[in-house]
C-alpha cells in the first residue's frame, strides 16, 4: 500500500461545485425529479463552486513530489447515480480526485474519520457539527463570491484565533466580563498556552508539509487574523511557540473589520467562528468557512432547533 499523503481533505460536491440550480430542482419538485434532472445533464460539467478553486490548489501541491503530499476525498449526500455528473465534471476540470462517497441523501459526516480527514468542508452544517464533535476540523462553506477563482498563486489560508486554533476559553472569559476583564485575564496568563481548538491538528499538518519547500519558495502560506491587540497577544504568539507550529503572517486588529486585511493577504479561504466575522470576509469576496464551533454558536443552534429552524448557512441538500 502506498503511503498516506501529508494532508486529507474531505469536500462534499456542494463545497466543490455550484448545485444551485440542481438544488432548486430538488427543494421545488423532489427527490426523484432531482435524480433525472442529474441523470439527463449527467454530461453537462457542473460550475466550480466555493471550495473550487482551494481543491485545485490544494492538489497543485503534489506537482514535482514522489509521492502525493495531498489527498481530496469527494463525500456527497447524492447516489451513486446522481452523483456521476459530479465525477463527470470533476474529469472535466482536470481534479485528481479518485476516492469518494455516496450517501444516497445520509451523512456524510461518519467518513470522514475512517479516511483518516484533516478537514471537512461541506455545505450541510450538520454534518460539519458532527465532524467537529468528533475532534476534526470542518466548517460550512459559504456561497462563492462571484468572479473568484484559481489565480495560480500559492495557496493562503487565513485562521480566526480564539475557537478555531485556540480553545473557546478567553472568548467566554470576554463575554463574561467584557474587554477590560478579557485584557487582564490575557495578560496575567500570557505564559499559560491556550489550549487546542479545533482547528490545530489541521494548521500542524500544514505546517509539515510547509516544512517540505524551502521557507522563501513554499507555495503554501498561513496567516493568523483576530480581533485581538495588545497586551493579548503575547499569549498567543507564546502558544504558537509552544505548540512549535509555523504561521507565517500574524495580524492583531483589535476589533478592525478583517475584510479588507483578508483581501490584502489574498487568502484563498478564511475560517471563523462568528458569523458576523464571515459575512464581512464575503463582503470583500474572500470564500469562507464558518466554523460552528464554542460559545459563539451555542445561543444560535439552540434558539435556532427550538424554533424549529435550520442552523445558519444550511439548507435540505442533496450535495
Amino acid at each position: 500500500m502506498d503511503a498516506p499523503p501529508g494532508l486529507v481533505v474531505a469536500v462534499s460536491s456542494r463545497a466543490l461545485f455550484d448545485l444551485e440550480e440542481s438544488h432548486r430542482v430538488f427543494l421545488e419538485q423532489g427527490v426523484d425529479a432531482y435524480a433525472r434532472y442529474q441523470i439527463t445533464h449527467e454530461n453537462e460539467p457542473l460550475p466550480p463552486g466555493a471550495g473550487h478553486a482551494l481543491v485545485r490548489k490544494l492538489l497543485r501541491l503534489n506537482d514535482g513530489a514522489e509521492t502525493p503530499r495531498v489527498e481530496v476525498i469527494l463525500l456527497s449526500r447524492n447516489s451513486a447515480d446522481t452523483g456521476l455528473r459530479v465525477f463527470n465534471s470533476i474529469r472535466h476540470d482536470a481534479l485528481d480526485i479518485t476516492r469518494a462517497v455516496f450517501t444516497g441523501g445520509g451523512s456524510t459526516a461518519r467518513y470522514v474519520e475512517p479516511f483518516a480527514a484533516d478537514l471537512f468542508l461541506s455545505a450541510n452544517q450538520e454534518d460539519v457539527r458532527r465532524t467537529l464533535a468528533e475532534g476534526v476540523a470542518a466548517a460550512t462553506i459559504l456561497p462563492t463570491p462571484p468572479g473568484r477563482g484559481d489565480d495560480g498563486g500559492a495557496l493562503r489560508l487565513a485562521f480566526d484565533g480564539d475557537a478555531v486554533l485556540f480553545s473557546d476559553e478567553a472568548e467566554r472569559e470576554y463575554r463574561a466580563g467584557g474587554l477590560e476583564r478579557f485584557n487582564a485575564s490575557e495578560t496575567a496568563r500570557a505564559r499559560e498556552p491556550l489550549s487546542g481548538g479545533p482547528f490545530k491538528n489541521f494548521l500542524s499538518a500544514l505546517s509539515r508539509l510547509q516544512a517540505e519547500f524551502p521557507p522563501d519558495r513554499a507555495p503554501l502560506r498561513t496567516a493568523l487574523i483576530t480581533a485581538r491587540a495588545a497586551p493579548t497577544h503575547e499569549r498567543v504568539i507564546r502558544t504558537l511557540r509552544e505548540w512549535g507550529i509555523r504561521i507565517d503572517e500574524s495580524l492583531f486588529l483589535g476589533g478592525r473589520d478583517k475584510g479588507p486585511f483578508l483581501r490584502a493577504f489574498g487568502a484563498d479561504i478564511y475560517f471563523d467562528d462568528q458569523t458576523g466575522w464571515c459575512e464581512r470576509a464575503r463582503a470583500h469576496d474572500v470564500p469562507t468557512g464558518h466554523v460552528p464551533h464554542g460559545v459563539a454558536n451555542e445561543g444560535e443552534a439552540e434558539s435556532r432547533r427550538a424554533a424549529g429552524q435550520t442552523v445558519a448557512f444550511t439548507r435540505p441538500t442533496r450535495g
